[in-house]
C-alpha cells in the first residue's frame, strides 16, 4: 500500500524547479525528532507532496521516495536520518495554504496542526483531495 507524505522547503533554499533539474536529492538536515521518525517510516515508492514554505506557502509538486532512511551525512552529532527523493511531476495547479485551511478534508492535515514540522504524513483521503485541487493525477 502506497503511503503519502509532505516535505516542506523554502524555495529560496531549494526550489521545486531546482529539485527537478537535479532529478534526485538527498533529503538531509532534518533536526526534529518527529520529522526524523517520519523520514524513517518512508518506504521506497511512497509519494511525497513538495511544499514551498516561506512567502509562497503552497504545494507545488509530487515526488517519490527513491531510497529509504539512512544516516544523514550532514549530521555532525546525534542520530539523524535522510532519504532520497526524486521528482515525479509538477502540480497542474499549486495548492495554497489558504485553500487547505478552508477545505473540510485538508484542515486536519499535520501541516496545519504542526506547522513547524518539515516532514509529515498525509492520509489517503487528504492526498486524493490535494490532487483534486491541484487538477493532477497521482
Amino acid at each position: 500500500m502506497r503511503r503519502w507524505w509532505l516535505v516542506k522547503q523554502e524555495p529560496e533554499d531549494y526550489s521545486w524547479s531546482t529539485f527537478c533539474a537535479d532529478q534526485r536529492a538527498a533529503w538531509t538536515g532534518v533536526r526534529n525528532f518527529q520529522a526524523r521518525n517520519n523520514l524513517r517510516a518512508m518506504t521506497q515508492g511512497d509519494s511525497v507532496f513538495y511544499y514551498h514554505s516561506g512567502a509562497e506557502k503552497q504545494v507545488v509538486g509530487l515526488a517519490r521516495v527513491a531510497k529509504t532512511a539512512y544516516p544523514d551525512p550532514t549530521a555532525k552529532e546525534g542520530d539523524w536520518s535522510a532519504v532520497d527523493l526524486v521528482p515525479v511531476k509538477s502540480l497542474r495547479q499549486p495548492v495554497p495554504l489558504a485553500a487547505m485551511k478552508a477545505d473540510a478534508v485538508l484542515k486536519e492535515m499535520a501541516l496545519l496542526r504542526q506547522s513547524r514540522l518539515s516532514v509529515s504524513p498525509v492520509t489517503e483521503t487528504q492526498a486524493r483531495r490535494l490532487l483534486e485541487l491541484a487538477e493532477t493525477k497521482g
